[in-house]
């Protein structure tokens, strides 16, 4: 899927095209993304350490920091392995279950996620009227009120189906939901939960951050209206678990949401490039490094 979208993404800005954009760009910008997203990544290794105190697990925070780096490189291997690995390490480095270490990182994998649901609900009330024209304009409305109550009732029926049913699938179903939901609100039980909340706002807040100044590194893409930066950076986020990494789907998502306020392709799609290749440079260098130091900094151990 990412080599497809890696050989359409080129055969609509050749790689002489993007190479002159990469040339031509404002490295002070890409740099100052680069270091956004770098502050993110720390924030979220210490704000790992808030949710394993509660378990009794006080560990050392380069290791947090390796470990959350480690994730971010063999994510671009096998999708979501580097959650795995994650856990792992901290198994085999300082001792943590790794069922335990793994429950941690499905928590606040659910945080994460309501964040980005903020997101997208502040960015549906700032581009209510935008987001409202384009779907009028391209879709029947009629069409769109069906098919969402179609889907409520559908949502309905399967949930009253799961509650009422002992089949083994609709057990595990439950006992999957109440986890996440058991998940979410341990949040609020740890001792430490409103640090673990402005980490958890931080790093997203980074992430919006990183994705904007890096669009002024772009010539003849400004200005940009700020509602581009936001569904833009959704669409973006969205295409990261579409591909490993978001190899080749991220640069066209960019250009979905661009193209939808008349911004230029061109400058768009080599944005979309630039700013994966500049985060993922990130990854690889401190990943790999990461993956190569922790024997070293644990060899006591």
């Amino acid at each position: 899927m990412g080599v497809f979208l890696i050989w359409y993404s080129l055969s609509k800005l050749s790689f002489q095209e993007l190479l002159s954009y990469f040339k031509t760009a404002d490295y002070t910008f890409i740099s100052l993304g680069v270091f956004f997203g770098l502050l993110s990544h720390l924030s979220r290794a210490y704000r790992w350490l808030f949710m394993l105190e509660p378990l009794g697990y006080k560990i050392k925070l380069g290791n947090s920091i390796m470990a959350v780096f480690a994730t971010y490189l063999i994510n671009y291997t096998i999708p979501r392995a580097g959650e795995v690995a994650r856990a792992s390490i901290l198994t085999n480095y300082e001792g943590v279950p790794f069922e335990k270490g793994f429950g941690t990182i499905v928590a606040e994998r659910i945080a994460d996620l309501l964040v980005m649901l903020i997101i997208i609900a502040i960015t549906l009330f700032l581009e209510f009227d935008f987001i409202y024209n384009f779907l009028t304009q391209n879709f029947d409305p009629s069409k769109i009120v069906i098919g969402f109550l179609l889907l409520v009732v559908f949502a309905l029926i399967f949930i009253f189906y799961i509650k009422r049913s002992t089949s083994t699938l609709a057990i595990k179903i439950k006992s999957f939901v109440n986890g996440l939901i058991e998940g979410a609100f341990s949040i609020f039980k740890m001792k430490k939960k409103w640090a673990f909340i402005f980490h958890t706002l931080f790093i997203w807040g980074m992430y919006v951050l990183m994705f904007y100044v890096t669009t002024f590194a772009i010539q003849g893409l400004n200005p940009i209206p700020f509602g581009a930066v936001l569904i833009g950076f959704i669409l973006a986020s969205f295409s990261i678990a579409a591909t490993n990494g978001g190899i080749g789907s991220y640069p066209e998502a960019i250009v979905i949401a661009f193209l939808l306020f008349n911004l230029p392709e061109d400058p768009s799609r080599a944005f979309g490039w630039i700013m994966w290749t500049s985060q993922t440079a990130m990854v690889i260098l401190l990943g790999g490094l990461s993956l190569l130091f922790l024997p070293i900094y644990n060899r006591k151990k």
